[in-house]
């Protein structure tokens, strides 16, 4: 089962969950995660230890997709 989570003050908040098989919960998800966007946070998936890759639309094979919001200071 593959997982959207969005890092929050609380550690994190799962936001959808699927499988490849079921279109209503890929959909769902699809929906969730252009949601978060459009309230700002970055989707990112791991491309290994220390290594991760922005997207902008889901990956619905991943096992986990983060959401986070982007990183401020300078």
């Amino acid at each position: 089962m593959s997982r959207l989570v969005r890092m929050d003050e609380t550690g994190h908040t799962t936001i959808a969950e699927w499988t490849v098989g079921d279109s209503g919960a890929v959909e769902a998800a699809v929906r969730a995660f252009r949601a978060e966007l459009e309230q700002g946070y970055y989707g990112v998936v791991s491309q290994g230890e220390g290594h991760a890759e922005q997207v902008r639309e889901l990956p619905v094979d991943a096992p986990l997709v983060i959401l986070r919001r982007p990183i401020a200071g300078g």
